[in-house]
């Protein structure tokens, strides 16, 4: 991805000086020149429907073009008739999984009240803002909460998230640290998932900690307020 992301702000900081070519006849076309001059894999490319370019979707990133792949835009399109954040809306549907594909078996299972609303987030045992989603989550009720242990910032993340996992008590040992203190326990040698989990994370492009997957597949990065987190899954429960 930084890679990527390198090679697209190179091309913006040149796109200025760029000569336009002729206009390419498809989707695919488009796809193929965008690749060749970023040099990265792009998921997908479609008509945006405004000013005549095209999204590309690439590692998890949306980005603008035109028809002769001339320039190339980052940023957020606004549209401007009713104010909405296109870019936004259309990276959380390119970005959703299927909630009912995740291993769910190979996650610390929390449930609070009759824990009816479901979500799954992915932590390292290390992360600072883990630790305060973890503390504001404790204001949430009639929740299961997935957490796959993720860890991805350090080597003593990877030995405590094992340590968790082997925990007699799992969900204790992870709220016990991570809201606590409490430093686990144990060599972490049990029959533990931490690499499956990792390879899991790598192929959802879960790329920082902590990330929210809810029930409907919507993909939400970073530790947002408790009471966001409730008012969405209010949302979700009255939509089905």
């Amino acid at each position: 991805m930084e890679r990527l992301m390198k090679t697209l702000f190179r091309v913006l900081i040149a796109a200025a000086v760029l000569v336009a070519g002729p206009a390419l006849a498809d989707d695919e076309a488009i796809k193929k020149a965008v690749e060749d001059k970023l040099g990265g894999k792009v998921d997908s490319v479609s008509k945006s429907g405004f000013l005549g370019l095209y999204e590309v979707y690439a590692e998890g990133n949306i980005f603008y073009t035109d028809e002769k792949v001339s320039a190339i835009f980052a940023g957020n399109l606004i549209d401007t008739r009713n104010m909405q954040n296109v870019t936004q809306e259309r990276l959380q549907k390119l970005s959703a999984i299927k909630f009912s594909e995740l291993p769910l078996d190979l996650a610390v299972k929390t449930v609070r009240g009759k824990g009816s609303r479901v979500f799954a987030t992915f932590e390292d045992p290390n992360c600072g803002y883990c630790k305060r989603f973890a503390r504001d989550l404790q204001n949430i009720d009639d929740v299961t909460i997935y957490t796959f242990l993720y860890p991805i910032l350090s080597a003593d993340s990877e030995q405590k998230a094992k340590q968790i996992w082997c925990a007699s008590d799992r969900t204790k040992a992870w709220l016990g640290w991570m809201i606590d203190g409490n430093t686990p326990t144990g060599d972490g040698k049990c029959n533990h998932p931490t690499d499956k989990i990792k390879a899991l994370g790598e192929k959802l492009r879960v790329n920082g900690t902590p990330t929210v997957f809810f029930s409907n597949g919507e993909r939400v990065g970073g530790a947002i307020p408790a009471a966001q987190v409730d008012k969405r899954l209010k949302q979700i429960a009255e939509a089905k």
